[in-house]
C-alpha cells in the first residue's frame, strides 16, 4: 500500500499496464532494462538457477509461474502440470522451495469446478513430495471463490495447503476468524490491487494497523503465519509480539519478501536466525507483475528509468 501522495502515480502506472504501446515496449525492452531484478526469467530453467542461488544465500523460495485469467482449459492444464513438475524437481534437487499459485491461472474464470480439480492435483503432488503449496489472493472479487477452494481442500484432508489474506480489505479479519478453526496456514500481505473505499482501506495507517492485527491474531491461534512485508516497523512489531508471547522463531512463522526487493532487510533477518522466504516469479507473462511492483513502490520506477537512461533510451 502506498502513501496518499503516491496514489495518482500508482493509478497512472496501473492504467499504463492496460496500454498496448506500453505493453509492447516493456515486453521488448523490460528484462534488459531492469525487470530481471524482480523476475527470475521466462523459463523453468531460469527460475531453478535463481532458486539454487537463493537457497545458497540462506533463503527459502516460493515459486510463482506468472499468469492469471487463463482463457482455456488447455492453458489451465499446462499451468497445473508445470507446477506439479516444479514440485517434483524441488524434491529431486532437495531445494527449500514450495509453490504459490493464482486460482485464475488454473481455470477459475472458466469454471470453479475446473479450478478446484487442478488445484487439488497440485496439492496432491505437493503432498506426495512432502511439500506445501499456497493459494495466492487476487482482486477482491475472487476472495470468496479462492477461500472456498481452500476450505474444500482442508476438509478433504490436505493439511499442506495455505492461503493469503490482504490487510487492505475490510473483510480480512472476519475471514481469518472463520478459517482459524481449520488450523490456518496464512500469509498476510497488504494488497497490490486498486480497490474501492467500500471494499478496502485507503489510508496507509489503517492498512498497517489491520496488518498488525491480522499477524498477531494468526500468531496466537494459527497453525503457521507467513509475514509478507518489506515494512521494517511492522516486522519489528511482529518480532516483539512473538517474543512477548514466547512464540519460537522456527515452526510457527516465517517472513516473506519479494525477489529483488528489500534484500538488505531480508539478509539481516536471516542473520538474526529467522526463516525468510523469497517469492521468486518467472514466466513470459511477467508484464502485469512488473507493473504492480512499480505501482507498489515509486522507487522501483526510478530504478527502471535509471536503467533506461543509462542505455540511451533503449
Amino acid at each position: 500500500m502506498v502513501n496518499v501522495l503516491d496514489r495518482p502515480l500508482r493509478a497512472m502506472i496501473l492504467a499504463a499496464a492496460g496500454n498496448s504501446a506500453v505493453r509492447r515496449f516493456v515486453s521488448v525492452h523490460g528484462m534488459r532494462l531492469g525487470a530481471a531484478r524482480f523476475v527470475a526469467g521466462e523459463t523453468a530453467g531460469d527460475f531453478l538457477a535463481v532458486a539454487r542461488r537463493v537457497n545458497h544465500d540462506g533463503f527459502a523460495v516460493a515459486a510463482g509461474i506468472l499468469g492469471e485469467g487463463t482463457r482455456d482449459e488447455a492453458g489451465a492444464r499446462d499451468a497445473t502440470e508445470e507446477y506439479s513438475a516444479l514440485l517434483q524437481r524441488f524434491r529431486v534437487e532437495r531445494l527449500d522451495a514450495n509453490v504459490a499459485l493464482k486460482v485464475t491461472h488454473l481455470g477459475l474464470d472458466l469454471s470453479p469446478e475446473l479450478a478446484l480439480q487442478n488445484v487439488r492435483r497440485v496439492a496432491q503432488r505437493a503432498a506426495d513430495c512432502d511439500n506445501t503449496m499456497r493459494l495466492d489472493m487476487e482482486q477482491s472479487c475472487y476472495v470468496d471463490a479462492t477461500l472456498s477452494i481452500y476450505r474444500t481442500l482442508r476438509t478433504e484432508g490436505f493439511a499442506n495447503v495455505g492461503f493469503v489474506l490482504q490487510s487492505y480489505l475490510h473483510r480480512s479479519v472476519s475471514d481469518l476468524e472463520a478459517l482459524l478453526p481449520l488450523g490456518s496456514n496464512v500469509r498476510i500481505v497488504k494488497g497490490a490491487y486498486l480497490e474501492p473505499k467500500g471494499v478496502a482501506f485507503q489510508e496507509k495507517r489503517e492498512v498497517d494497523e489491520n496488518y498488525a492485527r491480522l499477524v498477531e491474531r494468526s500468531l496466537v491461534d494459527g497453525a503457521y503465519t507467513a509475514i509478507a512485508t518489506h515494512d521494517g516497523a511492522l516486522i519489528e512489531r511482529a518480532i516483539a509480539f512473538a517474543e512477548q508471547r514466547g512464540i519460537p522463531k522456527s515452526g510457527r512463522f516465517e517472513f516473506q519478501m519479494l525477489y529483488g526487493v528489500a534484500s538488505p532487510l531480508a539478509k539481516k533477518l536471516v542473520a538474526r536466525g529467522y526463516r525468510v522466504r523469497l517469492a521468486v516469479p518467472y514466466g513470459d507473462f511477467w508484464f502485469p507483475y512488473l507493473m504492480r511492483r512499480l505501482a507498489e513502490r515509486p522507487a522501483n520506477v526510478a530504478f527502471l528509468l535509471k536503467n533506461l537512461l543509462a542505455r540511451g533510451g533503449a
